[in-house]
Order: C-alpha cells, then structure tokens, then sequence
C-alpha cells in the first residue's frame, strides 16, 4: 500500500527590530509572537512535515537568562557590523515556542546572519531550538555534530535535509571550527547527498541560501547548482536569500546511479516575513509551498505535484505602535476586510505577480498557485 504525505516549506523568517517590537507583551513573558500567524498557522500545522529558514539568532544578551531590562535595551535598536554596515539579528527566545506551536519540525540555519553573534551565539541558537524540540541543520556546535546527517521518519518516509549558505556576511568562522557552518561547495554537497542516501533516505531535500538580494531572476551559480544537484540525487532544492520569490522548476531528471523521476526546486521562496525592504512590495511577498510525496509499495518515492499558497506581511499601526501579520493572499483577498482596504490593489498586483512569475520556466500541470 502507498503511503501519501504533504511537506511545507517557506523561506526567510527576517525578524527585524520592528516586528521583535511589535512583539513586546507588558507580562513576565516579554515577547509574544504567535498573533503574527495565526492567519497562516493551519496552512503549516495541517501537513505532515515543516521547514522554513531561520535567517536570525537567539543568541541572548550575555547571559542564558537576561533581565527584562537587558532585553529591551538590547532589541530596541538595530545592531550594525561595524565593517560591513549590513544589519547583525538577534532574536528574543520566545520565538522559538512560536515557531513550535506553529508545527515546525525543521529550521535550517546557515545563511548569511548566522554568525551574526558570533559563534558563541551561533551554539546558542542551536540550544534553544532542541529545548524547544526544534530539529536543525547547517550549523554546528562540535565536528562531530557537523558529521551527522539529519533524516526524519515521517509515516515511514525517511526524509534527509540539507543546509548550506554562501557567505557569512564577512564575519569570518573561527579558524579552529571552520565545521560549524556548511557553506555552498558543490563538492561537499555531492559528499553529503550521496552519505545521505548511503544512510538509506528515501528522499533528499538540499536547501539553499544563495543567489543576488532582490533579484527577481536567479543568476549564473544557481542555474549551474540545481542542475548539477538533481543529477547527483538532491530530490527538492528550497533557495533563500533573495527575499523575494524566484521561479520554480519541476522535470524529470536521469541522475549518475540511473534513476530517473521527477525533482522539484525553487530558486527562492521569498521572505515568509520582514518588513517593507527597500519599499519593495515584493519582500512582503513569500510563499507556503506544500509539496506533495507519494511512497510506493516498490520502495521508490516520487514527487506527485506542488501547491503554492502566497503570502503577505501586513503592516499596520496599533497603540502607536507598528504590528505584522501574515496574510494567505488569496484568502484575504476574496474577504477584502475593510481593515486592509488602503492595501488590495498592492496585494493583487503582489498575487497576479506571484501567478505569472511562479511557473515562468515551466508549464507542468503539477505546479499550482493557490
């Protein structure tokens, strides 16, 4: 009997200071963030497997337990690398809880800001999501740890994940722990998609942090990379990093041991939420891509179809201050709420976009925008 199961995925959680603000609850808790979305919860909770793109850190603020008022005084302001001027994140703890309730299984952490506490606070991110029960990869706390691959049962499916990014902003990895970030070398992704497969994974998903920020189209590395990647095994390559949506791309592919089926990738899955970048209504844009798998009784897995249900980060003032929400486009534009009335001719522009932009390089059948 075949065995049917559905994965989510979305791309960048870009926790700014105003949406970290925006969570602030008067309460001994400090932060509360799952009101941001409780619109897209069940879109992530109803599936049987969950990832997304941790483009922060819980790095704390010199101590595991921080005072509240170490905790405003830190998240009040947004800390710059002193060299590069580009934004160093550092995320309150609690969001951790709200990425559980709201059913993720996995988060991969290399990208660009993950060494932006540090490698201290890179090792303390990772302890955070296993006390919240959070399965990680991309960095790591030990060679050893950086040595075991991450492969989940789901209803007797055995998924293997990778991670990899291309740069860490120019902060450099300590010479003595160059293992704790897995950076894009095609070489040792081979390496790893084949160790993967040797430990028996039914399939392979690589995940990706690459590309040109804001560019609508992916460039030379990632047009050479996925290809290179399908036919050394990887199954689905989820990109991140542009923060906006890129194409995707869903063909058969013949790989070196001879198996030939069909494999999914998408360049960028966009920003699952951020503020307004660069007043660019295309970084409030991302995606819920939900990926459907089918398990034969002959052992072989196969990629059935791809749904994407596209998102959208509302912005709105609240008791003088700023909130978020994520929205389901589609959904929040068939009810056209009056309170987000100033915001529908954005949100169809960002919808017919996502529509034409989604399936650019390919005509399947089995790719759908919802």
């Amino acid at each position: 009997m075949s065995t049917d199961i559905t994965i989510a995925a979305v791309g960048d959680f870009l926790m700014k200071t105003r949406i970290i603000n925006s969570a602030k609850v008067s309460d001994e808790r400090g932060y509360s963030f799952d009101k941001i979305f409780d619109q897209v919860a069940p879109y992530l909770r109803n599936t049987d497997f969950t990832i997304g793109n941790l483009e922060t850190n819980f790095g704390g603020t010199g101590s595991d337990k921080p005072s509240q008022k170490t905790i405003d005084a830190v998240y009040s302001v947004v800390k710059r690398h002193p060299k590069t001027g580009w934004p160093m994140f550092n995320c309150p703890d609690q969001f951790a809880g709200t990425l559980k309730n709201l059913g993720f299984d996995v988060l991969t952490t290399a990208n660009n800001h993950c060494m932006d506490c540090g490698i201290n606070g890179l090792k303390r991110t990772l302890k955070v999501l296993d006390s919240h029960g959070l399965a990680h990869t991309g960095t790591y706390r030990s060679q050893s740890e950086s040595q075991q691959y991450l492969i989940k049962d789901v209803k007797g499916i055995k998924i293997g994940v990778l991670a990899y990014t291309k740069t860490t902003n120019r902060i450099p990895v300590p010479s003595d722990q160059t293992w704790a970030v897995n950076l894009i070398q095609p070489s040792k992704i081979i390496a790893d998609i084949k160790k993967l497969k040797a430990q028996a994974a039914d399939l392979v998903i690589v995940c990706l942090h690459f590309g040109r920020e804001y560019g609508m189209f992916p460039n030379d590395q990632q047009k050479s990379l996925i290809p290179l990647l399908f036919k050394n095994g990887a199954d689905i390559i989820l990109g991140a990093h542009s923060h906006v949506i890129q194409p995707a791309l869903f063909y058969k592919v013949k790989d070196n041991t001879g198996v030939s089926k069909q494999r999914f990738a998408i360049y960028s899955l966009g920003n699952f939420i951020s503020t307004r970048l660069y007043w660019n209504d295309h970084t409030l844009t991302g995606l819920i891509t939900h990926i459907h798998i089918r398990k034969n009784d002959d052992g072989t897995t196969q990629i059935m179809n791809v749904e994407f249900i596209p998102t959208w980060t509302r912005i709105f003032k609240s008791g003088g201050r700023s909130e978020f929400r994520i929205l389901p486009l589609k959904e929040a534009l068939n009810k056209q709420a009056s309170s987000y009335r100033n915001e529908l001719d954005r949100m169809k522009k960002m919808y017919e976009h996502v529509k034409r932009h989604i399936k650019r390089n390919t005509e399947a059948a089995e790719l759908k925008v919802l």
